[in-house]
């Protein structure tokens, strides 16, 4: 299989995964479904192979190059042994960090209907319930195989020589045409709350320990009651395995600081106020559970974290401070500070990227009334984790479409050279992970010789 070919499957999985329940455009039409695969104890359906194949010819449109059917099924069923050999090698995904994702995709679809169920009833036939369920599914399937790719390809690199010799290859005829992009920042600040619903806050979690230790409530009911971590709280508070640096310093530095079975007194993140009990500890990883209260703030420490951005960008409209520089020192936004507010595409780290990147429909659309070099005035938006938050967005640059080049694309083609790399390795490992796995392919498919050696 031709090395664009395989490149073009593994992101339309990727891409497919978040566009089933993202895009404004609802599901359509019937498949007469069926098992067409199975690996191990995992089904692959029919209808999984042409929602993907009918996403791989939406993605050729932007001058991705289309993959035969055999292509997307060969690459969904890697996905399905990567899965089933993540149980065999004992690599997991926590609830925690599923149901994480979960709620942001679901978020992000509800905002498409104004959070209106019967809206979402109407549209697609399922109940909130039911979306969520199946949203679980895929996004639990997409982590663990990216966790699995991580850990086969852990390490690799390519040089900017690689790079060049790998742009030269493609042919000239055969360059993906990138649709018209843009460099999009932000500055976020969260509202910093009252001080009395501080002290309310460690006053309940500190009565909900001493009620523990006094045999007088159990953890995880509490956990399920009051825990406001949508990932955790239903689980009883258990966020399973992490390594150290996965989590914030402050809860890990704490949770480190334990002994198993051991409570700690109330601990602030950028995320609230935890309770924190340490469960085990294996090698560099340890498990523990939490009750999480978020401080909520009110319409005044909302107002004055708008005041506050407002003059930040009276400065640098001014050319008191630069943007990102403003971006680096002062947003709260952890996830685009550090790259100077700018968002990123996460499959190439260019903060070139599409619109259609931002899944938040709602910075997607405000941005789309803006000009180059505008500043917006604080918006607030809802950060599903953390409550009401403002941010100023700044328009910085747009980018006509154009055929791909080293000079516009070097992010994008230094990714592309990597997931190359990559795939070489994979096809190693495919050939012996294979052995490892009961695999049934429906007969329907068996002219794609499927995971033969080649």
């Amino acid at each position: 299989m031709k090395f664009l070919n395989r490149l073009s499957t593994f992101l339309i999985f990727f891409l497919s995964a978040s566009l089933i329940f993202a895009q404004e455009t609802p599901p359509t039409g019937q498949v007469l479904d069926k098992i067409v695969a199975k690996v191990d104890n995992n089904i692959l359906l029919e209808s999984d192979v042409q929602r993907t194949y009918i996403e791989a010819i939406a993605q050729s449109q932007q001058g991705i190059p289309t993959p035969s059917r055999c292509d997307v099924f060969e690459s969904l069923m890697i996905n399905k042994l990567m899965v089933a050999k993540a149980e065999i090698d004992s690599v997991v995904v926590t609830e925690a960090e599923v149901g994480l994702q979960v709620d942001n995709r679901f978020n992000a679809v509800m905002q498409q209907f104004g959070g209106d169920e019967s809206t979402l009833i109407q549209v697609y036939g399922k109940t909130s319930d039911q979306l969520k369920a199946e949203i679980e599914e895929v996004i639990r399937e997409q982590l663990i195989v990216s966790r699995m790719r991580g850990r086969i390809t852990e390490g690799i690199t390519v040089s900017p020589a690689e790079v060049r010799a790998f742009f030269n290859s493609i042919p000239k005829d055969s360059l993906p045409l990138f649709t018209s992009e843009a460099t999009v920042g932000q500055i976020v600040r969260k509202p910093v709350v009252n001080p009395k619903v501080r002290e309310e806050i460690i006053a309940q979690l500190t009565k909900f320990k001493n009620d523990i230790l006094a045999g007088n409530a159990d953890f995880a009911d509490l956990a399920k009651r009051y825990s406001q971590d949508p990932g955790s709280g239903s689980q009883g508070g258990d966020l399973g395995f992490f390594r150290r640096g996965e989590l914030a310093p402050e809860y890990e530095s704490t949770a480190l600081g334990l002994r198993p079975g051991e409570i700690s007194d109330p601990v602030e993140t950028q995320f609230g106020f935890h309770m924190i009990q340490l469960l085990e500890i294996r090698g560099t990883s340890y498990n523990t559970r939490h009750i999480l209260r978020i401080p909520t703030a009110s319409e005044e420490d909302i107002l004055k974290a708008e005041r506050y951005l407002d003059s930040l960008k009276t400065e640098i409209l001014a050319g008191k401070i630069d943007f990102a520089k403003a971006a680096k020192e002062y947003s709260e936004d952890r996830t685009t500070s550090d790259a100077g507010g700018f968002f990123t595409d996460p499959s190439n780290n260019s903060n070139r990227l599409s619109l259609r990147t931002l899944e938040d429909p709602v910075l997607y659309f405000t941005i789309d009334t803006m000009k180059v070099g505008d500043i917006t005035p604080p918006i607030r938006f809802e950060d599903p984790r953390e409550g009401t938050k403002v941010r100023i967005l700044y328009y910085k640059a747009r980018y006509p479409a154009h055929k791909a080049n080293l000079e516009d694309d070097y992010e994008k083609m230094k990714a592309a050279t990597l997931k190359r790399k990559e795939d070489e390795i994979l096809e190693k490992w495919f050939v012996t992970a294979k052995e490892d796995v009961f695999i049934d392919i429906d007969p329907a498919y068996d002219r794609c010789n499927v995971l033969q050696k080649k």
